[in-house]
């Protein structure tokens, strides 16, 4: 064998392993809920093997499957919309931090040691009725009896944006991290306000780290069911746990197949439309 050809097997020859484990991990299981989406569950409850349409025309058709679908884009829009806002300045004071750099980091990555159904349900103890913030509020006498503030889409939007926070503030923090200082000094001496600079130098160079943490917030947030099911109502459902309630409760796989490659198909198109109009590569810019 020359060793050209042997050099171009390389890259091959080392991607090996990471490729068997996505078609074993990933490929091979989205085949199988292809293949179920089209079967049917019979009156007595087993499967019954074929090519059936009647799932896919349920999902595509029945309006409360759309407006369930509409309502987790909605809710995932807000999410990542609010996680921006909150995320960027904090991301900014770790990238622009002198000494403590580390630390505000680590302090950033503790969320990640404690579990995520851990973190969600503690917004019980904090927003129940006889929860912490309505303890302080009677204890001050600012109310006369305890609020109900759990159990609807605010406390959704609430707990999504405790679990993704994070997320942003990572992304946006690298791509910052990477922006030379020099620029912003330029752009001082060039009689820029420092306002003017973060407009004009800071904030567009720091947006593909914006764009990459604001599409993993959304695809995230998009695709959760936990969070739905400890603080939201029952109007409060999300597309996941509509698939989440065919096949665990209803054991209606192939009814479940077909929801859940909708979501995918959809998250699918939204992620293909973000990166026709960003590009990929710019996100790989944040994240570099």
């Amino acid at each position: 064998m020359s060793i050209e050809k042997r050099e171009a097997r390389q890259p091959w020859i080392l991607l090996t392993p990471a490729l068997t484990a996505i078609l074993l991990l990933l490929v091979v299981p989205l085949m199988f809920i292809v293949v179920y989406s089209f079967w049917l569950k019979s009156a007595v409850g087993a499967d019954t093997p074929g090519f059936y349409l009647d799932n896919w025309q349920e999902t595509l058709t029945d309006p409360f499957y759309r407006d369930i679908l509409l309502n987790t884009l909605k809710i995932a829009a807000v999410t990542t919309l609010v996680c921006a806002v909150l995320g960027y300045p904090a991301a900014y004071f770790i990238a622009r931090s002198k000494g403590n750099k580390l630390i505000l980091l680590v302090l950033l990555m503790l969320p990640f040691w404690i579990s995520y159904i851990i973190r969600t349900m503690s917004w019980i103890n904090i927003l129940g009725v006889s929860g912490a913030l309505n303890s302080v509020l009677l204890w001050t006498g600012i109310i006369n009896e305890p609020i109900q503030m759990l159990y609807n889409e605010t406390t959704v939007i609430i707990g999504l944006v405790h679990f993704l926070l994070p997320f942003m503030v990572l992304n946006i923090f690298v791509s910052l991290d990477g922006i030379d200082r020099n620029l912003e000094d330029a752009a001082s001496s060039l009689g820029a306000t420092r306002l003017q600079g973060f407009f004009q130098v800071t904030l567009p160079l720091s947006m593909p780290g914006l764009a990459a943490g604001g599409l993993l917030c959304f695809v995230l947030a998009a695709g959760t069911y936990i969070t739905p099911v400890v603080l939201g109502g029952p109007r409060d459902a999300m597309f996941a746990n509509l698939v989440y309630e065919a096949i665990i409760r209803q054991l209606n796989w192939p009814l479940g197949s077909a929801l859940s490659l909708l979501l995918l198909m959809v998250l699918g198109v939204l992620v293909a439309i973000y990166n026709r109009y960003l590009g990929m590569a710019q996100l790989a810019k944040g994240l570099g």
